[in-house]
C-alpha cells in the first residue's frame, strides 16, 4: 500500500477519503433504487440523489438545476464541446493552448465536423490573456464556444478567469455571446473559485481530483435552456447527460467538495491553501538552488508571479536526467510522481510546455509534483531530500 506521505501525483488522482466513501456506500445501500423510477424505492432514491446535487451547489455558490452529474472531467468538458454541433450553421471554438487531452483532443475532432478550432497561444509563463482572447474573438466573430482552463494540471499557472468572462462579455456587445467553459478540474481544492461570476457558462468537475470515488463527475451549466447535449439517451439529467444516475458517486462527490473546496466558509481547506503556498515556495526556492534544476516556467521563481500558480502543482527540469529516470529513480525510493497529464504519460511530447515555448532539452527531463489537502511540510521536505540525491547522482 502506497504510503500518503510519500504520494505526489495528486494531479493524476488522489487517495480516497474513507470515511466520506464508506458513509456515501452505506447510505447508498439504503437508497438502492432507480432514482428515475416512480415507486417508493425510486422516489427514496431521487430524494438522496437531489439531496448531493443540492450540496454540490451549496458549496459551489449555484442553483441547484445548474448542476448535472457526469461520469467525470472528460465527459463533462465534452458534453459542452460536443454542444457545438447542434448549431444549425458550423462556426469556430477558441481553445487555450494549454489544455488538458479532454478539451484538446476532442476539440481537434470537432474539424472533422467542419468546425475551425483556432488556438490560443500562451504566454512564457503559460497564461491566455484577455488580450489574447479579445484579439481572437475580434478576428474571428464566427466563435460559438471559448474553452479555458481554470488551472493547468501540468504547470499549476492560474488562468485570469474572471477577466477573460468580462473580455468575451465585453467584446460580444450588440451580437451573439460565445458561450465560455472553464476546466475546473485541476481547480476545485487547489485555489479559491467563483464558477458563479458572471460570463462563466460552463464548467467541469471531477471528484478523484479531491478525494472522492473515479467515475462521477459534475458539469455546471449557467442556463441549461440554451444548451443542448448532442448525446441523446434516456433523458435523465434533463437530457444534459442520459444513463442511470450514480446515486453512490454523486452523494460522495457532494460530500469531499464540501470538506475540501477552498471558500472563505471553509476555514480547514483555505488554512491548508496558505500553509500550502508557505511549503511549496519553500520546496521551489530549494530546488531552484540544485545544481542542473530549472522550474518550469523559470518566471515562476520571480517573487511577483508566485501568486499566478496554484501552490499544488509544481513543474521542473533535472539536466541530464530524463524525466522517466528520474520518475523511477524516486519511485525505488518509494516517491510517486509523474511526468505530466497521467493521460497522456506514454506520450513523448509535451503539448502544453511545447505551448510555452519550454525548450526541448527542458521538456525532456521535465517531472511534476503535485500535492494535495493530507500533504503536510515535512512530506514535502522528505521529497526534496530523495530528489537532492538522485540529483547529485548526475550533477556532480
Amino acid at each position: 500500500m502506497t504510503d500518503i506521505s510519500r504520494y505526489f501525483d495528486w494531479a493524476a488522482t488522489s487517495p480516497s477519503d474513507p470515511a466520506i466513501l464508506r458513509d456515501a456506500l452505506e447510505k447508498t445501500l439504503s437508497n438502492w433504487g432507480n432514482p428515475s423510477s416512480s415507486h417508493k424505492a425510486g422516489k427514496d432514491a431521487r430524494d438522496f440523489f437531489e439531496e448531493a446535487r443540492n450540496l454540490c451547489a451549496k458549496t459551489l455558490n449555484v442553483k441547484p438545476e445548474t448542476i448535472f452529474f457526469t461520469s467525470g472531467g472528460t465527459e463533462s468538458d465534452q458534453i459542452a464541446l460536443l454542444s457545438v454541433l447542434n448549431k444549425p450553421v458550423k462556426g469556430k471554438v477558441l481553445v487555450s493552448s494549454i489544455e488538458h487531452p479532454a478539451i484538446r483532443e476532442q476539440a481537434n475532432a470537432l474539424t472533422k465536423c467542419g468546425w475551425e478550432v483556432i488556438s490560443l497561444k500562451a504566454d512564457k509563463l503559460g497564461i491566455i490573456t484577455p488580450e489574447t482572447v479579445a484579439k481572437a474573438l475580434v478576428e474571428n466573430p464566427e466563435t460559438h464556444l471559448v474553452c479555458i482552463m481554470a488551472v493547468n494540471n501540468e504547470t499549476g499557472i492560474i488562468q485570469p478567469v474572471k477577466e477573460i468572462a468580462d473580455v468575451i462579455t465585453e467584446k460580444s456587445k450588440g451580437r451573439r455571446k460565445p458561450k465560455f467553459h472553464v476546466d475546473c478540474v485541476q481547480a476545485a481544492g487547489k485555489i479559491p473559485l467563483d464558477i458563479s461570476y458572471p460570463g462563466i457558462d460552463s464548467a467541469a468537475f471531477s471528484a478523484h481530483k479531491i478525494c472522492g470515488p473515479r467515475g462521477i463527475g459534475i458539469l455546471y451549466l449557467k442556463d441549461k435552456e440554451s444548451s443542448e447535449s448532442f448525446l441523446k439517451g434516456g433523458g435523465q439529467e434533463k437530457g444534459i447527460r442520459s444513463g442511470t444516475e450514480n446515486v453512490f458517486g454523486a452523494v460522495a462527490f457532494s460530500k469531499v467538495l464540501e470538506k475540501y473546496f477552498i471558500s472563505g466558509t471553509n476555514t480547514e481547506a483555505e488554512n491548508h491553501f496558505v500553509s500550502m503556498g508557505a511549503s511549496t515556495d519553500s520546496f521551489i526556492e530549494k530546488l531552484s538552488s540544485l545544481k542542473g534544476c530549472t522550474i518550469v516556467p523559470e518566471g515562476r521563481l520571480e517573487t511577483e508571479n508566485r501568486k499566478l500558480f496554484s501552490p499544488y502543482v509544481v513543474q521542473a527540469a533535472f539536466k541530464n536526467i530524463p524525466g522517466q529516470v528520474m520518475l523511477r529513480a524516486l519511485d525505488a525510493k518509494g516517491f510517486c510522481i509523474s511526468t505530466g497529464s497521467a493521460c497522456s504519460n506514454k506520450k513523448a511530447n509535451r503539448p502544453v510546455l511545447e505551448a510555452m515555448q519550454v525548450p526541448a532539452d527542458i521538456r525532456e527531463t521535465a517531472v511534476r509534483f503535485s500535492f494535495g489537502p493530507l500533504t503536510k511540510a515535512e512530506d514535502v521536505d522528505a521529497l526534496f531530500e530523495a530528489v537532492k540525491e538522485v540529483n547529485g547522482m548526475f550533477n556532480k
